[in-house]
């Protein structure tokens, strides 16, 4: 039997456990998509104990203590921290077979030095142990990034955001982690929503003019981009619940967005045309700028009313949808490789039926001297476990090259997530050291190891081009 989370946790074969000590474990690490807080990395927060760093906002954990039964009240509500950390101790030791509870053993080993199982009886001294190392000098935000070797952080901000603290990060120069911005436009995208005619007011403001008709619009969000691109962004980031493509006049565009302006009711079949327009828009900018564009597909998201009217989104109610999702795809990309005007892309989805989908869609569109110009995305949110990140690397390399992957990203909002690339390297390292035990590839490490390093982070470095 082998010990828990040893050395040589989850490699399986002697292959694997030399790729990953010898040319994995110490590569830096580039996490392209996060949703951490800039102004935290800023102010170098340290965290009052480990509840604040750990549970506030981790709706992975938060979804697993609801399924233990626990109260919303130690979840989401006004317990104390002490209790709140409880109360995911008495769940950790019933999430067998759940990733969470090897990152939750991961962290505590990586960055406390607690090799203590997290449960109801240890949880007090564990409390303590953990407090009180965060409550020492070495273990504000900034710290934990660079134990971490965290060489690229890129965050993920909405369209309208001034990237103060990324200024005043670069400018002070003190960090040896590049910390940059990712332009998320989904509410510049979702016209069906209640928020949209606020945002375009909003916008507007921020660019010191008012917008009343789409070229203004279109306008207002060209200067936005260039903003973000003086500020070092070259990725941007979309949310596609589903894949929308209606093809229109940029006439109807124009008459819809005015519609969506005055707060007059969208049909879906206008929803589509203003969207298709809009996101053509946007790849055809980042193409321009040498961009790369994210697409994150499949969520269907706030399904609990009562919970979203209590908690709001982005709270643990959010679940995988099973549209159709080919032929839109297929046809958006089409439409701006028509023009020569694709931008690098990333295709993430939720649900791993579309695995294949998106796996071969990438070959359609790929060349232009760029290795691995459309990528399929790392096993992204429910997938992000053992299984689906298997399951999306044996569909690349089925598929297309897996060795142009650009890895892993942690999509995570807590400074504590960066085992999560400890986690895929594993992973990583023990799929390929089975085909080469298996003599399905040659025991060749010089290649391996160069493969498995260009996915640990190279290929990432040279893609993105920061």
């Amino acid at each position: 039997m082998k010990k828990f989370l040893d050395e040589n946790f989850m490699l399986q074969n002697e292959t694997a456990v030399k790729l990953y000590h010898n040319y994995a474990k110490h590569m830096p690490i580039y996490d392209y998509h996060c949703h951490i807080n800039p102004k935290e990395i800023w102010e170098n927060k340290q965290f009052k104990n480990i509840t604040e760093v750990w549970l506030y906002g981790d709706h992975y954990k938060w979804r697993a203590m609801r399924s233990n039964g626990i109260d919303e009240e130690y979840i989401t509500g006004s317990a104390s921290d002490y209790d709140k950390f409880m109360a995911w101790a008495k769940t950790v030791p019933y999430t067998i077979g759940n990733p969470l509870y090897h990152w939750t053993h991961l962290e505590l080993q990586r960055f406390f030095g607690i090799y203590d199982l997290l449960s109801e009886k240890t949880a007090d001294i564990i409390w303590k142990k953990a407090n009180e190392k965060l409550n020492q000098e070495g273990f504000r935000v900034r710290d934990l990034i660079e134990k971490s070797n965290v060489a690229y952080i890129c965050t993920t901000d909405d369209a309208i955001d001034d990237l103060r603290y990324h200024k005043l990060i670069r400018e002070e120069g003190k960090m040896k982690t590049k910390v940059l911005p990712t332009l998320r436009p989904d509410k510049a995208v979702n016209i069906e929503k209640d928020t949209f005619i606020g945002w375009v007011k909003t916008l507007g403001e921020v660019c010191g003019k008012e917008i009343t008709n789409y070229d203004e619009f279109l306008a207002a969000l060209e200067e936005r981009i260039n903003f973000f691109h003086e500020e070092g962004c070259r990725l941007s980031d979309h949310a596609f619940d589903y894949v929308p493509y209606r093809e229109a006049s940029k006439e109807e565009v124009a008459n819809i967005f005015e519609k969506g302006l005055k707060g007059e009711k969208i049909s879906l079949e206008e929803e589509e045309k203003y969207k298709t327009a809009l996101m053509q828009f946007f790849g055809k900018a980042f193409a321009k700028l040498g961009w790369t564009m994210q697409l994150h597909i499949g969520a269907m998201r706030n399904n609990n009313t009562r919970m979203f009217k209590k908690l709001g989104p982005d709270t643990g109610f959010d679940s995988i949808n099973d549209l159709n999702i080919a032929y839109p795809l297929s046809r958006f990309l089409d439409s701006l490789d028509k023009e020569d005007k694709l931008p690098k892309t990333i295709l993430y989805t939720l649900n791993p039926k579309d695995n294949y989908v998106l796996g071969t869609m990438l070959g359609n569109f790929q060349g232009g001297g760029i290795p691995g110009k459309i990528q399929f995305g790392s096993g992204w949110w429910f997938n992000d476990q053992r299984d689906g990140m298997e399951e999306q690397m044996k569909a690349l390399a089925n598929l297309g090259l897996l060795s142009r992957f650009v890895g892993m990203l942690t999509d995570s909002r807590s400074f504590l997530s960066y085992p999560r690339h400890e986690y895929f390297r594993r992973i990583l390292c023990n799929l390929i050291g089975t085909w080469v035990e298996n003599g399905e590839f040659p025991n060749d490490m010089n290649l391996l190891g160069e493969i498995v390093q260009n996915i640990c982070f190279n290929n990432a470095k040279a893609y993105f081009n920061m």
